[in-house]
């Protein structure tokens, strides 16, 4: 061990040159699409694109879904934004600096302005974070993202009132965030849509009715045309984006197809340019007839089954580890699913910073020997065959064969059986965070990159651990993490928290998620080094063809 001196001295010499970085990149100017040079664009801009199910809502506190924030992030803009490979770029601030370990400063670009032409300032910023973070509000997202910053933890809780939090106005441009302790990946952070700025006036005068089409006021590259629940979502361009000049679709439409089969058939006739993911099964045969439109590509996500921990017969940790140790996730990938998704049998995908990836000691077992060891750990808790399992999962032949297949692992190999209740996607988020339910078909992206959006998942009292687990010793770990600003101690201590938490087995791992999807050639700006699904309309274009 260093002297506490000289590691003192190391860390402040390392948030310097992190700092300088900060600035470096911060100083890029931001554009959305970026067209090649000899590229020709199709004089139609027009995309439709389908978002997977319809969405839950369009305020950005209330967010929470894939597909909903695929929307908020077309209609505003937050301090910071990823651009269509991934990477941190300027959003509304033009530029940021950290000041010191907990300490940043967000300086705001002059033509930023709201659909209605106004201005956009600093305590549009405040005011967004604020009612976030509100109770009052209800976000589901709340106690994942405020303990980061500083009061955050405590104004989710009701123990501070929303003024006290750590996100403040220096003057009209400029926006101080106080984190609660050392947050490196911050500006990452800071392009989630729920810390972006809402038209404080517009909510006032229409309260809950104030995301409706004639409404809402976004500061985003598009704004809201019509919303046809259950049939299409439309946006047009928006004339008072900073960077209008490079925003070159001028209508996007959004489709709520949970269907992948029917997601394929509107690309296969012409009513759809981009899938949101193919069947199983289907990816070998898509990629020999559309070899010019297939897209496929690993992502940082977690495709998992919830195991509701609170359930008589799931609260033995026997029995959810006798459920885990049984599945062939390496059949899963290569015969089901078939398109590229590896296996997973932890917590972490592959490629995420801030923890290092580690497997059961049984993943290495020949299967008869885990079948074995499950039917003991079964017999121990007194659990016969032929015991009935309830599974629950939004409408999808994708999902549907995953749960025939785990079904039939779990029939076949343990003698138990599963009835699969199929609902609507808003029907099963519901469920999962009501705790109504036995084992739910769950998924998670990363908002940014690092373990701490997964570890999420699994904390005592975070309101995205629909497993209803708790593991207080994991969540020291967590908490002892945050506090450091010593990347490699916080690494080690992050994935001990992982491992320890999933020694509990509070959820059922199992695969990576890709992104086997079909986009029309003439869809430009479709980048294969997304690593978390964030393909922001602005970005893409179409090529005339």
């Amino acid at each position: 061990m260093k002297p506490i001196a000289v590691r003192a001295r190391l860390q402040r010499t390392c948030l310097a040159a992190s700092a300088a970085l900060v600035l470096a990149i911060s100083a890029w100017n931001a554009t959305a699409a970026i067209v090649p040079p000899g590229v020709t664009l199709a004089a139609r801009q027009e995309l439709v694109r389908n978002n997977g199910s319809e969405v839950e809502t369009l305020d950005p506190a209330l967010v929470e879904t894939v597909g909903a924030a695929n929307l908020a992030r077309d209609l505003f803009e937050s301090l910071t934004a990823t651009n269509g490979d991934g990477a941190v770029v300027p959003g509304v601030a033009a530029k940021w600096e950290q000041k010191d370990a907990t300490t940043w400063l967000f300086h705001l670009r002059a033509n930023a302005r709201w659909s209605n032409g106004e201005p956009v300032s600093a305590n549009d910023f405040v005011y967004g974070s604020q009612r976030f973070l509100d109770p009052k509000t209800a976000s589901s997202y709340a106690s994942v993202f405020g303990p980061f910053i500083l009061n955050g933890a405590e104004i989710v809780a009701g123990k501070k009132p929303v003024s006290t939090l750590g996100i403040r106005a220096v003057d009209a441009a400029t926006v101080e965030v106080k984190t609660a302790g050392p947050v490196p990946f911050l500006p990452e952070l800071m392009s989630n849509p729920n810390f972006g700025p809402v038209h404080r006036a517009t909510i006032e005068k229409y309260g809950r009715e104030w995301t409706k089409p004639g409404n809402i006021v976004t500061n985003g590259a598009f704004q809201l045309k019509d919303w046809q629940v259950n049939s299409k979502l439309v946006l047009t361009k928006n004339p008072q984006y900073w960077d209008k000049a490079n925003v070159q679709l001028t209508q996007v439409t959004y489709l709520p197809i949970e269907d992948e089969n029917t997601d394929v058939k509107m690309f296969q006739s012409g009513d759809n340019d981009m899938t949101y993911q193919l069947p199983t099964g289907t990816y070998a045969t898509y990629s020999k007839q559309f070899p010019g439109d297939i897209r496929n590509s690993l992502i940082l996500g977690t495709r998992y089954y919830s195991f509701n921990n609170r359930d008589p017969l799931l609260k033995d940790v026997r029995v959810r580890q006798a459920l885990s140790m049984v599945i062939d996730r390496d059949l899963l990938a290569r015969r089901v699913t078939a398109d590229g998704q590896t296996p997973l049998l932890g917590l972490l995908p592959k490629g995420v910073s801030g923890a290092d990836v580690s497997n059961y000691e049984w993943a290495a077992w020949p299967m008869t020997k885990r079948v074995e060891e499950a039917k003991k750990l079964l017999d121990q808790a007194g659990v016969k065959p032929g015991t009935k399992l309830r599974f629950a999962m939004n409408t999808s032949d994708y999902n549907k064969k995953m749960a025939i297949f785990v079904a039939s692992e779990w029939k076949t190999k343990l003698g138990l059986t599963m009835d699969i209740e199929s609902m609507e996607f808003k029907v099963l988020l519901k469920k999962r965070h009501d705790g109504d339910y036995q084992i739910a078909r769950n998924g998670w992206v990363a908002d940014y990159n690092d373990a701490t959006t997964f570890l999420t998942l699994v904390q005592c009292k975070s309101s995205q651990n629909d497993n209803f687990n708790c593991n207080p010793k994991a969540d020291a770990l967590i908490s002892e993490a945050a506090a450091t600003a010593d990347t490699a101690k916080r690494t080690q201590l992050q994935t001990q928290a992982a491992k320890l938490v999933m020694d509990d087995y509070p959820m059922l791992p199992l695969l990576q998620y890709g992104l086997p999807r079909l986009v029309k050639s003439y869809v430009g700006g479709y980048s294969l080094k997304n690593p978390m699904d964030h393909y922001a309309s602005k970005d893409l274009y179409i090529v005339r063809h």
